[in-house]
């Protein structure tokens, strides 16, 4: 925060949804300028997501259907975090579980907001590489995804293309990248 500046005073806060996965919620709020207004907010755990990376230089990815947009989304693995789980255990479990698997060596890159204009989600991104096929147990009933392999190139086309629109892997993908072109002498 601005040096100088209040933060807006909480007059009220009711819960409108608890869910399975989020709460939605309603505050009312006094700005320093002293206006008064609503502001709805999503208050979600937060998830994690790998940047998986096979040893001969392919992303590992997800096509996956999501409801909310009414179409299958090609997006990085990702799970929300459970309570008392750190993001890396989260990413740890999701990754074998939706691609089949295993990383042995993990770096954080970095740690985002997904949709601050209403949610106070966090993204945890890593990279995860040294991959060993693993049996993956079958996947949650409400999920309808297939794995698909790209190169680091073949990926940033489909997004320059508007062929990958999901916000955490365009983000993701381009904090790895570098760290990507190292591994593998792009």
């Amino acid at each position: 925060m601005p040096l100088g500046q209040e933060p807006p005073q909480l007059l009220k806060q009711r819960l409108f949804y608890e869910g399975r996965k989020f709460n939605f919620e309603v505050n009312r709020l006094r700005l320093p300028n002293k206006a008064v207004g609503e502001w709805e907010c999503v208050r979600h755990p937060g998830g994690a997501l790998a940047v998986p990376l096979t040893d001969d230089g392919r992303l590992v990815l997800l096509r996956q259907y999501r409801f909310a947009v009414l179409g299958r989304l090609l997006e990085f693995p990702a799970g929300t975090i459970e309570p008392n789980e750190a993001p890396a255990e989260t990413i740890r479990r999701e990754i074998q579980e939706e691609t089949g698997y295993a990383a042995t060596t993990w770096l954080p890159i970095g740690t985002f907001p997904l949709a601050p204009g209403y949610s106070d989600e966090l993204i945890y991104a890593f990279l995860a590489t040294d991959l060993e096929p693993v049996e993956a147990p079958a996947g949650d009933e409400d999920e309808d995804m297939e794995v698909v392999l790209m190169t680091p190139d073949q990926l940033e086309k489909a997004i320059l293309a508007g062929e990958a629109v999901d916000a955490k892997t365009i983000a993701s993908f381009f904090l790895a990248k570098p760290f990507i072109a190292k591994l593998i002498d792009c």
